[in-house]
């Protein structure tokens, strides 16, 4: 999974371990990991959502000042299925 570069600190850090993807299928399976800055994530959680449950407290969560910078970001390319992707940050060399 990609991430804007400035949530990529705090999505390090473990501040952000949510995010909205619009896909056309899941990129990503819980328990899988993917390679991110010095470490990975690790997905805890997957699930579809309606694009009317995606809300101004769930962009914050994911590190968006707003529901319109969350899709000013995530709205790209040809997804139109909606997705929250729950993970952890897991370290090189933390055991995970």
């Amino acid at each position: 999974m990609m991430f804007a570069n400035p949530l990529r600190e705090r999505v390090r850090s473990g501040e952000i371990t949510t995010s909205v993807r619009f896909w056309q299928r899941p990129n990503v399976k819980v328990g899988g990991r993917y390679r991110l800055l010095d470490g990975h994530i690790e997905v805890t959680r997957l699930q579809e959502v309606d694009l009317d449950d995606v809300t101004e407290a769930i962009a914050r969560v994911g590190g968006f000042e707003s529901l319109e910078a969350l899709m000013k970001t995530a709205r790209h390319g040809r997804g139109e299925r909606v997705f929250v992707v729950d993970f952890a940050f897991v370290a090189n060399g933390s055991g995970g």
